[in-house]
């Protein structure tokens, strides 16, 4: 078909996408500095490659459907790949998922032996690692996925790179692909020192770690807090399945990412996507989604690769978690320690399936770094159960005219005069009758991860603060029907349903009682780690920093927090008005582990014949037991089926249990 025969609006399309494309490509491989999210790029070449199969005549070599990444930078010696370092081709719901999985299928001789490996999809900068007969001999980006850039000297400064392998079996030349990634923490460390020396910060981790990759000077990418996994292995011709990769890895020094599954079917690759979408924010390193690979490398061979993706693995995405809105407001709200938090009102935007219309912006620092004006065009991303953050200001979009928040110089609630103190970042209202930190730990004890009382919200807590109704958190124990059922907007229903909700937070559990006093940090995890060590708020409440350091996760800055809120009269007052209420303060048998392998470590390596290893492990944690994915001095069985690899050879040498499929069967029986 002529080219000349499709609609000029089709080609004029065709021909401005790919233009768009290629800056958004520049701006990504090249400069590090993208200026829309993953989601809009991936619709704009979804829509292309739409486009060009409705148009095969429109179709080019050098359309960047069928190109993959940028070209490598002029900076660096050039690094060619031994193989294509292509993308994978993403599954965006279900059904692709689906359909990936049916020409799979369809393209390998024997379906029936099909399994897969799921492995969770770091968001960093992709690398490939050569050695010879061991030694590390060169590192590169990924460029253009033919040819990249050659970045050796500071991989070398990296701690997770090996500079030598460990183990046997690599002699000759053997290459090793993974992702440099920065964790949030070390992220968060990197932009508070660059923000305190008057640097400029980044956006994300995944762009940290790309420009820290490719800096002239070695000992700048020293300085940054880079990490590896690693993912695959090219030229080691022993190697069966993606799972005998990942444990090679592993043998000779290469770290990986633990978090793997080999997996048999569609309903258990679902089943771990589904477990990682919410999970994935408790991590401290960014994944967006799932890989999912064919499991044996003569069946990834048979099914071979397309100029762009292999067709034996696809990238199952988690929803977008970045959008770009309009900034119609900055507000400051008072918290329940009395800290001024600025938040940005937004246009409503959707944000990985959620509404979002209001986004954090941390303090007056943050706010001042980001240059967050009213009327400006910002990237905003979802944060899990936190409030949205702006990621950033698309300045090229901010309208004429428009002028710095001030910052108040006066709490925006009381009128008292906000402090910062030394060595703190934020601005507090030290006014502790402040009627917003009142009400803020109000809402924060009837809030869903502490005591869930369904109808305490914000107006109504606002009116019983104002009429004198409740004054602590005790007190709302003591309200009664007539009282609540007399308040705006309440009436009989609303104030049974409150009493009745206020009735059966008495019983949320210690941890949640714990976490609802609103302790300074004191979360929801260090609120169940206290809970597991004490019998009773009591014993807490005589416990030393000494005492409360011993446990693991609880530092000297939490230890001391806790020490100082239980020491002070006023809160012992507080307690013992709600243990005279009934509010539990005393762990429950519910809270200890429970079952017949309460406290066992589990280790599952090769396949059972009578369970796949999804049902493996949910059968051990049934019983109170734990599964691992790596044999370590906790290890207290291994459960081995055929070709286990070399965890049962590890299992051996340190010791440890070795159960048969058999032995497993029993010892879940009781046996």
């Amino acid at each position: 078909m002529n080219p000349a025969n499709v609609p000029a609006k089709i080609r004029r399309r065709v021909l401005a996408l790919r233009e768009e494309i290629r800056a958004h490509d520049r701006r990504y491989y090249e400069e590090d500095a993208p200026v829309v999210t993953d989601a809009e790029y991936d619709a704009l070449l979804r829509e292309l490659q739409a486009l060009e199969a409705e148009h095969p005549s429109l179709a080019t070599p050098d359309s960047p459907t069928v190109r993959v990444g940028g070209a490598p930078s002029e900076r660096f010696p050039p690094a060619a790949h031994v193989r294509p370092m292509l993308s994978l081709e993403n599954a965006l719901d279900d059904e692709e998922l689906r359909e990936w999985m049916g020409r799979v299928e369809r393209g390998v001789e024997d379906p029936a032996t099909l399994a897969y490996v799921a492995e969770l999809k770091i968001d960093g900068a992709s690398i490939s690692l050569t050695y010879e007969d061991g030694v590390l001999v060169e590192g590169a980006t990924r460029g253009d996925g033919f040819v990249g850039e050659d970045v050796t000297a500071n991989l070398r400064t990296i701690r997770d790179v090996p500079l030598r392998l460990r183990g046997k079996g690599h002699t000759g030349q053997i290459t090793a692909r993974g992702e440099i990634y920065m964790t949030r923490s070390g992220f968060e460390r990197l932009n508070a020192g660059r923000a305190k020396a008057g640097e400029p910060t980044f956006a994300n981790p995944r762009n940290a770690a790309a420009g820290a990759l490719r800096q002239l000077d070695p000992s700048v990418t020293a300085s940054r807090p880079l990490r590896l996994y690693t993912y695959t292995i090219l030229g080691a011709p022993d190697l069966r399945t993606q799972s005998e990769t990942l444990e090679r890895l592993v043998e000779w020094g290469l770290p990986i990412n633990p978090e793997w599954r080999r997996l048999e079917d569609l309903e258990e690759i679902l089943a771990f996507w589904e477990r990682w979408e919410p999970a994935r924010e408790k991590l401290d390193y960014e994944i967006d989604g799932v890989v999912v690979k064919v499991d044996s490398l003569d069946q990834q061979a048979e099914l071979g690769t397309t100029s762009k993706h292999p067709r034996w693995a696809v990238a199952y995405k988690f929803p977008a978690q970045e959008a770009i809105t309009v900034v119609k407001d900055v507000l400051i709200t008072v918290g329940r320690t009395g800290k001024l938090t600025p938040t940005a009102v937004l246009e409503p935007v959707e944000v990985g399936g959620t509404t979002v219309q209001m986004a954090g912006l941390h303090n007056a620092d943050e706010l001042a770094r980001k240059d967050v004006r009213k009327g400006d065009t910002v990237v905003v991303a979802r944060g899990g159960d936190v409030i949205p953050q702006v990621v950033r200001v698309v300045k090229e979009k901010r309208p004429r005219g428009a002028r710095r928040f001030p910052w108040p110089e006066k709490c925006p609630e009381c009128g008292t005069k906000v402090v910062r103190l030394e060595g703190e970042v934020d601005h507090r209202c030290p006014n502790p009758s402040c009627p917003a930190q009142f009400r803020e730990r109000i809402l924060h004890w009837g809030s869903r991860g502490a005591m869930d009382v369904d109808g305490l919200g914000d107006a109504l807590v606002r009116q019983l603060v104002t009429q004198g109704l409740v004054r602590d958190l005790a007190d709302l124990y003591e309200l009664d029907h007539e009282t609540l059922a007399g308040l705006e907007r309440m009436g009989d229903l609303s104030a049974s349903n409150l009493l009745a909700s206020l009735e059966a937070s008495k019983g949320r559990g210690f941890e949640r009682a714990l976490f609802g006093l609103g302790i300074r940090f004191v979360g929801t995890t260090v609120a169940t780690l206290l809970a597991a060590e004490f019998d009773s708020i009591d014993e807490l409440m005589e416990a030393d920093a000494d005492r409360l350091q011993a446990i693991d996760g609880v530092g000297p800055r939490v230890a001391e927090s806790v020490v100082e809120f239980m020491r002070r009269a006023p809160n012992r007052r507080l307690i013992g008005r709600l243990e005279a209420h009934g509010v539990d303060f005393t762990r429950s048998e519910a809270g200890r582990p429970t079952g017949p392998l309460a406290g066992r470590t589990f280790v599952l390596t090769g396949s059972l014949e009578g369970w796949s290893r999804s049902q493996a492990q949910a059968a051990i944690e049934r019983l109170g037991g734990r599964v691992t994915g790596s044999v370590s001095a906790k290890t207290d069985y291994v459960v081995a089926g055929e070709k286990p690899g070399s965890k049962l050879d590890k299992a051996r040498k340190a010791g440890v249990q070795v159960l048969d499929e058999a032995a497993f069967s029993e010892l879940l029986k009781g046996r």
